[in-house]
């Protein structure tokens, strides 16, 4: 069986920080208000029985998990990746094929891969128009904001981020089986991350040991490495509820003041709120848009129902940031 400490050992040559062992699980873990180690999620009622991965391994341990004894899928393949970012006026233009700028494993998972015991992804990766107009100065809204399945953020791998969450409100990267980068597509074909990729390089060139930007959230703000200030590798006690803290950064080449998220290895993992405004995605079809599975293959269910893949309620474009009803009685 493959494991993922294979692949983050080549990576970490680059200057990639490891994985931890033992990360707390995030099942569970849905708030309707911003709340630490939550995930404020714009939908708050999920399907148990909605399709993923339909076996869970034992790198699951009561309320923790090992992400270095999962299985990865299969296979290395390289894609013609293409990402620009630019500034226009008061916008930020992140334009993008959301092909990575490194390897994949073979998707759909092939029945002789290991994964394929666990989780039985049946979606090709495909090309992506991505087109974003962010705000080039953001700024704080006056109370965060929900998360929506499907998109939060991009990554300048050339990659779409998702929130940590899989269609039944599980933990996504401790149930769903990922590429050795941590990647993986959904119904349309969108290769997107969970959590922190061992293959987004986390480097250190700004102040004081920083990590540098590794891509953009929808309200605008910067999405940054593990490494906080002085270069200490950050957890969620480090940051706010929405996973995020301010102080100075490099932005756009210089030293500034700004609120920003960092990537941890703890649960929500990228972001767990929005702390500025959430921008609409300019030519993405939105309703739907979080992760979906393909047809089953023959004979395959789960919970008692043939597995046709993650398919979040549907929702149009207007109204996936609204904030979400406070919890009942």
């Amino acid at each position: 069986m493959k494991k993922l400490a294979t692949a983050i050992a080549m990576t970490a040559i680059a200057g990639t920080p490891t994985l931890a062992h033992d990360r707390p699980l995030g099942d569970g873990k849905i708030s309707s208000s911003p709340r630490a180690n939550y995930l404020m999620s714009c939908q708050q009622r999920f399907n148990a029985n909605a399709p993923g991965a339909h076996r869970t391994g034992d790198w699951i341990s009561g309320s923790t998990y090992d992400p270095a004894e999962k299985p990865t899928v299969d296979g290395s393949v390289s894609w013609p990746s293409r990402i620009s970012v630019s500034l226009q006026g008061n916008q930020r233009v992140v334009s993008a094929n959301n092909l990575p700028n490194h390897p994949t494993g073979n998707f759909p998972i092939a029945r002789n891969d290991d994964a394929y015991s666990y989780d039985r992804n049946p979606n090709r990766i495909r090309e992506q128009n991505i087109m974003l107009r962010l705000p080039a100065d953001p700024q704080l809204a006056a109370s965060p904001s929900c998360v929506p399945m499907g998109m939060i953020g991009f990554a300048l791998s050339g990659v779409a981020i998702y929130n940590a969450v899989d269609a039944a409100g599980r933990d996504a990267p401790a149930h769903e089986i990922q590429d050795k980068c941590g990647g993986h597509p959904q119904q349309a074909g969108q290769y997107h991350y969970h959590d922190r990729s061992p293959c987004l390089a986390d480097t250190r060139s700004g102040i004081s040991g920083h990590s540098d930007l590794v891509g953009y959230a929808l309200d605008g703000f910067g999405i940054y490495g593990l490494h906080g200030e002085g270069g200490k590798a950050l957890t969620n006690a480090d940051l706010d509820a929405c996973h995020g803290h301010t102080h100075t950064v490099m932005w756009d080449g210089k030293a500034r003041e700004i609120y920003h998220y960092h990537l941890t290895d703890q649960y929500p993992y990228t972001i767990g709120c929005y702390r500025g405004t959430p921008q609409r995605v300019a030519g993405q079809r939105m309703a739907n848009a979080g992760e979906r599975r393909g047809p089953p293959q023959a004979g395959e269910r789960r919970g008692g129902r043939e597995q046709f893949g993650d398919r979040p309620p549907r929702q149009t474009l207007f109204g996936l940031f609204r904030r979400p009803p406070q919890d009942r009685p």
